[in-house]
């Protein structure tokens, strides 16, 4: 059945204080072709790469209107979902932290606290957070797309690529024919999802 609410694609959203510090590290994740996990609000010190399956439309605005306190930005890297789940990526369980122990070992580091009874509440479900338990999950142009605020920022991204094939094929050029540097010249091989036409 297809529904708005539901999607075959999750995002990692990249932290940052700001745009530019989470372009730099967006960058990087592009030219290591990974995506390394953290164990930041994750009981347990699991690593995990973590996810949202919440539609980018809906959580892509809000991060371009980011409320007080969310350090999100609105770059990222987006994966199919049966994808991530042939690796072992899994939705996380949202529960009471009295309830994470009932979960047995091996599936600890699903546990997301939910408590809306308390004063304050505690609830992430708007996160729609999904996860994997891996040091590192590797990426590519094949699996994986770029999440980007503006086409502004996609063309900055372009720009630096070609900037650096410049560089490469004058380097080439030093030690090899003219015309084979240039026809080692890589296209940028990520293709966009851009918010800003999506909202």
């Amino acid at each position: 059945m297809k529904r708005l609410d539901i999607t075959d694609d999750l995002v990692h959203f990249i932290r940052g204080d700001t745009l530019s510090e989470a372009f730099q590290i967006l960058k990087k994740i592009l030219g290591d072709r990974c995506l390394v996990a953290g164990t930041g609000f994750i009981r347990g010190q699991y690593r995990c790469v973590c996810f949202s399956e919440a539609p980018i439309a809906y959580l892509g605005y809000a991060l371009l209107h980011p409320p007080p306190g969310v350090t999100y930005q609105p770059l990222g890297i987006m994966v199919k979902k049966p994808w991530l789940y042939a690796l072992g990526g899994r939705p996380v369980i949202y529960q009471s932290d009295a309830e994470f122990y009932e979960l047995p070992e091996h599936m600890r580091w699903r546990h997301v606290r939910y408590e809306p009874t308390q004063d304050p509440a505690v609830d992430f479900t708007w996160e729609r957070e999904w996860r994997i338990h891996t040091d590192v999950l590797h990426i590519s142009p094949e699996t994986s797309r770029v999440v980007v605020p503006t086409r502004e920022v996609s063309q900055a991204l372009l720009t630096e690529h070609e900037r650096e094939q410049d560089y490469l094929e004058q380097q080439y050029a030093l030690i090899l024919d003219e015309i084979i540097a240039w026809q080692l010249r890589e296209e940028f091989p990520w293709e966009f999802v851009c918010i800003e036409t999506l909202v």
